[in-house]
């Protein structure tokens, strides 16, 4: 597989990386709270845009994909935050196998 080239330049936007904190309420509701892992700087480039059947709803949904250096410590339960806009990991793919990049398709949460 050819080695893609990624202008390190184009990683302009910092992001935070969140992971999930699960905790119970005292009637035994479910409570997802978020703590953030770190910062990284990516590329946010839009992929794409149209309707998610959800139940019998068809809401928007807008697509990125999120350009980062590697890291191993990554897993689609993680979601991306910039200021208020909230990304849901969808995918995660080494776009050339050389563990230099990742690439993240995710989908922009409705706040």
């Amino acid at each position: 597989m050819p080695t893609l080239f990624i202008d390190p330049g184009s990683l302009n936007q910092e992001l935070l990386l969140e992971e999930p904190l699960v905790s119970f309420g005292g009637v035994g509701d479910l409570h997802e709270l978020w703590s953030e892992v770190s910062s990284l700087w990516a590329q946010l480039e839009h992929a794409g845009a149209g309707p998610r059947i959800l139940g019998e709803q068809e809401l928007p949904e807008v697509t990125y994909r999120i350009t980062f250096r590697y890291r191993p410590d990554i897993s689609s339960t993680m979601r991306f935050r910039k200021g208020e806009r909230v990304f849901r990991i969808l995918t995660l793919h080494d776009p050339d196998e050389t563990g230099r990049y990742l690439v993240a398709r995710v989908s922009e949460e409705v706040q």
